[in-house]
């Protein structure tokens, strides 16, 4: 599923640009359901507080909830799961994309109700463990804004702390929890956040990306974050992991090629700071996304 490119000349900063491919699929508001390797596979947003969805994804064995919203809203949750056919019990993994109160809030009541075992990168496990409230700085003007918000109401994201089972530091597989897929480390709107990625090219992200008003205009950075560059660098990474459409918690769901098309963009920007000459592109620089 992956696909490698090549470093662009005169990129400061190193970043590889994959070009854009053909994979789209077609999305509904509230249920995907879309053939992955001939064997059907349900995804299901959720809301769990204000622009924040949690994504249940049902596969062939077993069925996974990536991140849990808000605090306070696990019989939101609940009463969704139940129109949806599902038992709690069904929950088998419950995969944390990063540590912040507006993802774990309801961490502790959903895994007390599912007996689902947690998983978050190792970075981030004190947080939750310790119920410990964070706001990354702004990077941009909006984002500063938002960062005095976010810090003036914290107090509405106080959480119970949550032992996590599994503490991540590297790629791993979910093959074991009945998923096929993987969990990836992606860095950048915190250090120690991570995205799902789907053997059929969807992929999780968190907020690694946002597609929503206020956290963006558009499309595009969360505008809070620990490193931009990591963020850029993390895009590439889910596009070499064969992503083909993007999950964000915030906003709806896009394809991937959008994602190339802002690294592409970046990347001539970069060109031209540092005054080298943009060579033009041949056909066989890239490999393409299958």
């Amino acid at each position: 599923m992956g696909t490698e490119g090549r470093q662009t000349r005169g990129s400061q900063t190193g970043l590889r640009v994959l070009p854009r491919g053909g994979c789209q699929k077609l999305i509904s508001e509230k249920i995907i359901k879309q053939e992955s390797l001939n064997k059907q596979m349900e995804i299901h947003s959720i809301r769990m507080g204000p622009l924040t969805d949690c994504f249940l994804v049902k596969g062939d064995q077993a069925v996974l909830l990536v991140d849990a919203g808000f605090p306070r809203h696990e019989k939101r949750f609940h009463r969704r799961l139940e129109e949806l056919g599902f038992q709690p019990t069904d929950i088998k993994l419950i995969v944390v994309t990063h540590g912040h109160a507006d993802h774990v809030g309801s961490l502790r009541a959903l895994k007390r109700r599912t007996k689902a075992r947690v998983a978050i990168h190792r970075r981030e496990g004190p947080l939750i463990r310790h119920g410990v409230i964070t706001v990354p700085p702004a990077v941009t003007a909006w984002g500063r804004f938002l960062s005095v918000l976010f810090r003036f109401l914290s107090f509405l994201g106080r959480f119970e702390p949550v032992e996590p089972e599994i503490l991540i530091d590297r790629e791993i597989s979910l093959r074991e929890f009945g998923i096929q897929g993987r969990v990836i480390p992606t860095p950048g709107h915190t250090a120690g956040s991570v995205s799902v990625v789907l053997r059929g090219g969807e992929a999780f992200v968190g907020d690694l990306a946002v597609n929503a008003f206020p956290l963006n205009m558009g499309l595009g950075i969360p505008a809070v974050a620990e490193n931009i560059q990591e963020i850029y660098a993390s895009w590439e990474k889910i596009l070499r992991a064969g992503a083909t459409m993007i999950y964000p918690a915030h906003g709806k769901p896009f394809p991937a090629d959008r994602l190339r098309d802002k690294l592409v963009r970046i990347s001539y920007q970069e060109d031209r700071k540092s005054n080298n000459p943009r060579r033009e592109r041949k056909d066989n620089d890239f490999k393409h996304c299958p």
